[in-house]
């Protein structure tokens, strides 16, 4: 049964508990043991801080702990249902798993039915922001949009863009593609006081044409929109990259030299950058989204964390769904501690948290969540804790949210103070 329509649900306001409030710039997190979040009738945040002396609000959830609404930086819409489909590595998943089930979302009834499940997911996962790959197919991105503004969530979702190197069922010629984006943009972009936007997705350069690249990076100029895509996340690809593009001097080069590449484009996986590729996401402001979870699965290998943060690169988390095994970002937290382990850096769950909500609003250009201040969106979770727990340090508290992963879905999900779950 499809969830009423945010208008319809009763605002949940104020919230009194347990809150944990990311810092804006730096990777800490504070903790407000009695505190109390009020909303404006546009479900921003009015208030934050401790609940005063005799306050009668009575604790909103006994037992959980309050966090702003978790950032998903990439995750991909149409391949809800093939979680755990192991036919990688990467470029034989996508030809035997994901570009057959992509596919069936040409049929409108099995489209709703992922979308419902998509939508269903994160907001059981806490999930209230997310980048998403769409679709190729413009009537099924459409039907996305239209979901997630019935749903209440906010997202950034793209038509994915693939006009070579895969099947009819997917492949959408160039010109056909932009002109569904101009009518995707104009229905959707900047929906519900800019809740929804419209992302410019060219899946790879491998399913790109050179005119295609090209028209993506003029939409992006033209409209002022973000730009996310797939960079470095296996060998073979790399090999595949450089044989098609001898023209460009790497791999981030041939999204620089079609316009692809700058303050406001996301870029997933860099599993695979020297020292000077990280140089080079610097100097153009590029941002990463970090998927641990999907990069295990499929043996792609494990990024630096370090090496962007070093830099200053601004970087967040993504599930990867179908790769990623969770829409949980605290599943996939707990993966980035995996792989900073295995390069031998170090990581804290503290940190892990910080790019789950600050860092990942940072990084997809969203500073209205992330953190819980005043006039900030009324975007949060609620999400039990062992009663032990809260007896202990803010470490424990940290690691507990991270690091357990028997750890049921989120008590309760708001965005704009309303509540989905």
């Amino acid at each position: 049964m499809q969830a009423p329509a945010p208008s319809a649900i009763a605002t949940l306001t104020p919230v009194r508990g347990r809150l944990v409030c990311p810092a804006a710039d730096a990777p800490h997190l504070s903790i407000i043991d009695d505190g109390l979040v009020t909303f404006d009738a546009d479900g921003r945040i009015a208030s934050v801080g401790p609940a005063p002396a005799g306050c009668a609000v009575p604790e909103t959830a006994p037992g959980a702990v309050w966090l702003p609404g978790f950032v998903d930086t990439h995750v991909h819409h149409p391949q809800t249902r093939i979680i755990g489909s192991a036919t990688g590595p990467l470029l034989d998943w996508l030809a035997q798993s994901v570009f057959p089930e992509e596919a069936r979302l040409a049929d409108a009834a099995y489209a709703a039915a992922v979308t419902d499940e998509f939508c269903d997911a994160l907001i059981a996962h806490g999930t209230t922001t997310a980048v998403v790959y769409g679709s190729s197919l413009p009537s099924a991105t459409d039907q996305l949009f239209a979901a997630l503004a019935a749903r209440g969530l906010r997202a950034d979702v793209g038509l994915t863009l693939m006009d070579r190197d895969s099947p009819d069922g997917v492949r959408v010629p160039a010109d056909v593609a932009q002109a569904a984006s101009e009518q995707l943009i104009a229905r959707w972009h900047g929906h519900d006081g800019g809740r929804l936007r419209f992302v410019v997705t060219p899946r790879f350069a491998l399913s790109c044409t050179r005119r295609q690249m090209r028209d993506a990076g003029d939409l992006a100029e033209r409209h002022g929109l973000w730009v996310q895509t797939h960079i470095a996340e296996n060998t073979a690809e790399l090999a595949a990259v450089a044989a098609e593009f001898p023209e460009a001097a790497d791999y981030l080069a041939v999204y620089a030299d079609h316009g692809l590449a700058g303050p406001r484009t996301v870029l997933a996986h860099c599993i695979w950058f020297d020292d000077a590729a990280w140089d080079r996401v610097a100097a153009l402001g590029c941002t990463v989204s970090h998927c641990p979870d999907s990069n295990f699965f499929l043996g792609s290998g494990a990024m630096d964390l370090a090496a962007p943060q070093a830099r200053g690169v601004r970087v967040g988390l993504g599930t990867d769904v179908g790769a990623g095994r969770s829409f949980s970002l605290r599943q996939t937290a707990a993966s980035a501690w995996d792989a900073a382990r295995v390069r031998g850096a170090r990581a804290d769950a503290e940190g892990l948290l910080w790019l789950a909500t600050a860092g990942g609003a940072a990084a997809c250009g969203r500073p209205e969540v992330g953190r819980l201040a005043p006039g900030l969106a009324g975007d949060l979770v609620a999400i039990d804790v062992p009663a032990y727990v809260l007896d202990r340090s803010p470490q424990a508290l940290f690691e507990a949210l991270v690091f357990r992963r028997d750890a049921g879905p989120v008590r309760h999900t708001l965005v704009q103070g309303r509540r989905l779950r």
